[in-house]
């Protein structure tokens, strides 16, 4: 008699955090508009939709760009203390959550892999946004101001999968965002891609789904060895 072989899940699921978990991109685009407007000019639709994921110091050159302005160091540092100043005073309003997003965590944690929170946002936004998110909800979290380089390069999740104990390859990513997924895949990890403000183009090692509402551990499971063994063919 043939058996078939058990499926196996991830080592561990990363989280991002930014559209993913929360709708906090509303947030920052109140916060990048008002910095802008404080520079002197209007944020285009072009360059918000670039900002989507990225780091502070991305974040500012395309604002700058985008605005005309030289990067003068000491105009930069005040544009990022505007940024950050607004966007803790609206996180402190609360955020929303992405549908499905608060039962996702909780199905995760009852099926007993670890988590982490892996987001480009600094650590003092990031603690203001878990007090409504929940700490309960990750093991770890490593945020864009603790690491070399933010998304999308790869250090976030090869931190995260360090301080958890497990290699960033076994792991997967939930992510929302072009820049997201190419942190989470470039660091070897399988993606599950929910898109929330803009489209994300589909690779080998990504599985799209439209919203977590409704994932349950099996699915997770099976999404995560749909890539590994697609990588693998």
């Amino acid at each position: 008699m043939t058996t078939t072989p058990a499926v196996t899940g991830p080592a561990a699921v990363l989280w991002d955090m930014d559209g993913t978990l929360v709708d906090s991109e509303k947030v920052w685009t109140v916060s990048l508009a008002d910095t802008a407007r404080a520079l002197g000019g209007e944020l285009s639709a072009a360059a918000r939709t670039a900002i989507i994921g990225s780091n502070m110091a991305r974040t500012l050159v395309l604002v700058f760009d985008d605005l005309g302005l030289p990067h003068d160091a000491g105009r930069m540092a005040e544009a990022e203390r505007m940024i950050l100043r607004r966007t803790g005073e609206l996180f402190r309003e609360g955020l929303e959550w992405r549908p499905g997003a608060q039962e996702a965590l909780r199905t995760v944690r009852v099926a007993g892999w670890p988590t982490a929170l892996v987001t480009n946002t600094g650590r003092e936004l990031t603690e203001l946004a878990l007090e409504g998110i929940g700490r309960e909800h990750f093991d770890v979290s490593v945020c864009g101001d603790e690491v070399p380089r933010g998304k999308p390069d790869p250090d976030p999740y090869l931190r995260a999968a360090s301080l958890l104990g497990v290699d960033a390859a076994d792991c997967l990513a939930v992510e929302d965002s072009p820049t997201g997924a190419l942190a989470a895949e470039r660091a070897g990890a399988a993606v599950l891609v929910v898109p929330c403000e803009v489209p994300v183009p589909a690779g080998p090692s990504r599985v799209q789904r439209e919203t977590l509402v409704g994932l349950t551990a099996d699915g997770l499971r099976s999404d995560y060895t749909r890539v590994r063994a697609r990588n693998a063919a």
